[in-house]
């Protein structure tokens, strides 16, 4: 037993000794790798140090501190860049990526500076606009509550001079054909360049034989005031309502959603985008609308209703004579107008406005000739109050 007892002492031994000799060199290691890293760490603290004096301690923060908290001027810089319009209509963009940007704009209820809200008056003319005198007085002294877009042939060079109203307000446009789907291209091109100035609350579609009926300040009340939209949307039975629908709109656009209208509208912002962005719908008119089915008068107030039918006032605010019969309304000369005719203009009106009874229905009229102008001049301070 004392033998086995020995032996294990003895076989303990060289593990104890082993061990023994482990503590005596481990320091020695650790003591090397502690001045290594005291060294290198010396070596950081004098480079950083270097590093700072030469390039200054704030250079690493400024960097970020501009987009974190902007001094007080710059932010009123970028507020207005932000809220101003663009500085020229004019522009390379496609219809694509025309509508895309417009559809991207703010979608705000409030927003967060003072905004004076602004109508855009969008004219789809041929060239001149032989009524623009009598339009002159009408937006005198209103500026900064309206905006103008003018739609006309690519070739027509307009030469307003540089006090007018006009001046420069010619947007990017192609050829638009009567009764074919480039007519509502046309409007759809006006619609999105107006909306890319985010103060455009209200949008109205003109021609250049349109003429106002009232004072700026009394067409834009009536218009900001009201709580719908001024586009006709009607379920016209018999061949020039549901007999220019076509099945194959099916399923995007059933028969008993099919609607008419005046091509002559005023819609709000909400709307204006509905027709922008549309991609669903366009192409189902644009193939299976074709004469007799006249786009202007069905895509607008067909989609509208699909997509928002309580938004619309279901009535048009621009007065035509459609009593001479024919494919167009009567167009009016300067022999034509006389007070009586005036007073026909304006009289015996019926219609509800924000669901009340009013006799006031119609904020502009057409169609106009140039040599009517003369002769509606001379009458607007009496009729039309300017």
């Amino acid at each position: 037993m004392e033998l086995t007892v020995v032996h294990m002492e003895d076989c303990k031994d060289p593990l104890v000794l082993n061990r023994a000799g482990q503590t005596r060199v481990l320091p020695q290691r650790l003591l090397q790798l502690l001045v290594l890293f005291l060294f290198l760490c010396f070596i950081f603290s004098a480079v950083s140090t270097h590093m700072i004096g030469y390039f200054g301690v704030y250079s690493a923060v400024n960097p970020i501190r501009p987009n974190l908290l902007p001094p007080d001027g710059e932010q009123l810089i970028n507020l207005d860049q932000w809220i101003n319009p663009p500085s020229t209509l004019m522009h390379n963009m496609s219809d694509k990526e025309l509508f895309g940007r417009a559809s991207a704009v703010p979608r705000l209820e409030k927003y967060p500076f003072k905004r004076v809200p602004k109508i855009a008056f969008m004219f789809l003319t041929k060239g001149p606009l032989p009524l623009a005198p009598l339009w002159e007085r009408f937006f005198k002294g209103n500026e900064g509550r309206y905006s103008i877009y003018i739609h006309s042939l690519p070739s027509f060079e307009a030469d307003f001079p540089s006090s007018s109203v006009f001046y420069k307000r010619q947007i990017p446009s192609q050829v638009a054909e009567w009764g074919e789907m480039s007519m509502c291209d046309a409007e759809r091109r006006l619609l999105a360049n107006a909306l890319l100035d985010i103060l455009n609350e209200r949008f109205v579609l003109l021609s250049e034989s349109c003429i106002p009926l009232y004072t700026f300040t009394m067409t834009y009340d009536y218009i900001m005031r009201s709580k719908f939209s001024f586009m006709g949307a009607f379920d016209q039975p018999g061949p020039h309502g549901r007999g220019r629908y076509n099945e194959n709109m099916l399923p995007e656009v059933n028969i008993t959603i099919w609607r008419k209208g005046s091509q002559w509208f005023e819609i709000n912002r909400k709307l204006a985008l509905y027709v922008v962005e549309d991609t669903k719908f366009y192409p189902k008119f644009n193939e299976f609308c074709q004469p007799a089915c006249y786009p202007d008068e069905h895509y607008f107030p067909t989609m509208l209703t699909i997509k928002a039918a309580n938004l619309l006032a279901n009535r048009s605010i621009t007065w035509v004579d459609w009593s001479r019969g024919g494919d167009h309304p009567a167009m009016f000369g300067g022999a034509d107008i006389t007070e009586e005719f005036m007073e026909r203009v304006y009289g015996g009106h019926s219609c509800l406005y924000n669901d009340q009874p009013s006799s006031i229905c119609y904020l502009f009229a057409r169609k106009f000739s140039p040599s009517a102008l003369e002769a509606l001049l001379l009458l607007a301070p009496k009729f039309l109050g300017f």
